[in-house]
C-alpha cells in the first residue's frame, strides 16, 4: 500500500511539471485544492489536464538494402586495403590484421590507408576509386 501512494504521489508530480500546475498530494494519493492568490479560500484543480504525448518510435524513412559484395574464393596473390575511419584505435586493429597477413599469407598484397574527412558521413573519392582500380578487397575499422 505505501508503494500504491509512493507511485501516485511521484505520478502527480510529473503531471505537475508537465502541465506547469502546482498540484499537492495529500495522503491517500488524491489531489488536494489549491490555494488562491486572492486570499485564504481554495479553489478546486482543473479536472482536465491537457498532456501531449510524442511518440519515440517516430516514422523512419524506408530502408535501402544493398546487397554486400561477392567474396573472392580465395586471397592468394591479392591486394587488401585496410583503411582506418580515423576513430582511435582503429589504425592499431589494422595494422595488427596486417601483421597477421604477413605472417601467415605473404603472398597477399596488404596496403594501409586513411579515410579523409572524419566519421561515417565523410567521403573521400580518391581512395574508393584508388581501392576500385588496384584493390581486390576492402576491410575497413572503427575504433572506439
Amino acid at each position: 500500500m505505501k508503494m500504491r501512494i509512493t507511485w501516485s504521489v511521484i505520478g502527480l508530480l510529473c503531471l505537475s511539471l508537465l502541465t506547469s500546475y502546482p498540484i499537492q498530494a495529500t495522503q491517500n494519493g488524491s489531489k488536494a485544492k489549491k490555494p488562491s492568490a486572492s486570499g485564504g479560500k481554495a479553489v478546486s484543480a482543473p479536472t482536465e489536464a491537457k498532456v501531449i504525448a510524442l511518440s519515440p518510435r517516430g516514422t523512419p524513412p524506408p530502408i535501402k538494402l544493398i546487397p554486400i559484395a561477392q567474396r573472392p574464393a580465395s586471397l592468394s596473390g591479392k591486394t587488401v586495403y585496410f583503411v582506418d575511419d580515423g576513430f582511435q584505435g582503429g589504425d592499431l586493429l589494422l595494422k595488427e590484421m596486417i601483421g597477421w597477413f604477413n605472417r601467415n599469407m605473404p603472398d597477399v598484397k596488404t596496403e594501409f590507408r586513411k579515410k579523409g574527412g572524419g566519421g561515417f558521413d565523410s567521403e573521400d573519392p580518391k581512395l574508393w576509386a584508388e581501392i576500385k582500380e588496384k584493390g581486390d578487397a576492402m576491410i575497413m575499422a572503427t575504433g572506439h
